[in-house]
């Protein structure tokens, strides 16, 4: 059985950007596009009236239609809690696509608890796609200096801790960018072993000796996927320090940020770890949580 994309949708501008974002990704991937409208158990008819329950999400799906020919659209209305119905509904999607507030002028989301939630429980990927997401803002300039969908897509951007690579990621990550056929942008940061710190200022050959090794590193852990994915252009980028800030500001020259999430099954719950969270709410295109073992 053919796995599609789900949206969760709820008529916001957020949740109808995370509908075209995912509209397209189902284009790419030749898979159909599931929207899932979730209504909150115990609204008042006036909050939220019966026929615009009923039409949104057909409206919504209309429209797909017309703008991606081809395109097999179905809705779902389910009653419930959202971040319930919204992870049981991940298991048997290819992905899920959720909207999320901009940040002001300096673009990034701001994501809400529903989202917390789910890209912390769901085991499928999660992509968080802003409010006014443009197929254009996913594209390089044309000539006049303007993004276009004509163009070729901007790069797919992976954060990746080469110490510790998780192939799930990896692989989410090249496969998007062959789909595109865009570069693959690799950031990866790390920290020098707290005794070699103070040894520094004496030794500073120190520092480009770590710094050689860390890059050849993740030379060598992109070697198996260089091969696997030899038409996708890779571009490494390892330094010292931690790399939350130099995914968020790449990000604005992204299609596609990938993250990964580890999956955590104890009493406490399921966790986010820094750097997605830092990349959750403040990239600038949409984020792809990957969840690995």
């Amino acid at each position: 059985m053919t796995r599609a994309i789900t949206v969760g949708l709820d008529g916001s501008p957020e949740s109808r950007a995370a509908a075209e974002w995912a509209a397209r990704e189902a284009v790419l991937r030749s898979v159909p596009l599931r929207l899932l409208h979730v209504r909150r158990p115990g609204p008042s008819p006036e909050a939220q009236p019966a026929d615009r329950w009923v039409s949104m999400p057909r409206e919504t799906a209309e429209g797909l239609r017309l703008r991606h020919p081809g395109l097999e659209v179905t809705h779902e209305q389910i009653d419930g809690m959202p971040y319930e119905v919204l992870t049981k509904a991940a298991e048997d999607a290819e992905m899920l696509a959720l909207g999320s507030r901009g940040l002001g002028s300096f673009g990034g989301f701001l994501v809400g608890s529903v989202g917390l939630v789910v890209v912390a429980h769901a085991e499928r990927p999660v992509v968080l796609v802003r409010a006014g997401e443009q197929a254009a803002d996913e594209h390089e300039p044309d000539p006049a200096g303007i993004p276009s969908a004509a163009t070729r897509y901007r790069p797919v951007l992976l954060g990746l801790d080469a110490d510790r690579p998780r192939e799930p990621v990896i692989d989410f990550a090249f496969e998007e960018a062959q789909r595109r056929g865009t570069a693959l942008r690799v950031v990866h940061g790390w920290a020098l072993p707290p005794y070699y710190v103070y040894g520094l200022a004496a030794a500073p050959d120190v520092y480009h000796d770590i710094a050689r090794e860390q890059a050849e590193n993740l030379t060598r852990v992109l070697a198996p996927w260089r091969e696997k994915f030899p038409e996708v252009e890779v571009v490494e980028e390892s330094f010292g320090g931690s790399p939350s800030v130099r995914l968020v500001e790449a990000s604005a020259e992204a299609s596609l940020v990938v993250v990964g999430r580890r999956t955590r099954r104890n009493p406490l719950g399921a966790h986010i770890g820094a750097i997605t969270h830092a990349v959750m709410h403040h990239g600038a295109a949409p984020v792809a949580v990957v969840t690995h073992g």
